[in-house]
């Protein structure tokens, strides 16, 4: 069964991107003088939104087997490494 496209690649959503982008370009010539001061703290305001939504592939924030595993082959190589600088420290 084929996957259905998205909707921002399908006809509807090339011409929904092309009109947001033809509003955001007239917006900003017309009105740049009231823009342009506030554009700082616009892009601070966009740093949540970046946030919720890059972070959209992380799934349930659970933990899976798999990264449990990883987990504790962390921790173990790690007390591997104390364990190895002790000796060293102690042989000298």
């Amino acid at each position: 069964m084929a996957s259905k496209p998205g909707f921002w690649t399908s006809l509807h959503g090339m011409a929904t991107l092309i009109l947001i982008g033809v509003a955001l370009y007239f917006i900003f010539v017309d009105h740049s003088a009231h823009i342009l001061p506030y554009l700082p703290f616009l892009i601070i305001l966009l740093c949540p939104l970046m946030h919720i939504f890059m972070h959209k592939g992380h799934g349930d924030h659970e933990e899976n087997s798999k990264g449990e595993h990883q987990h504790q082959d962390a921790e173990e190589a790690y007390r591997r490494g104390l364990e190895e600088g002790r000796k060293k420290t102690n042989d000298r």
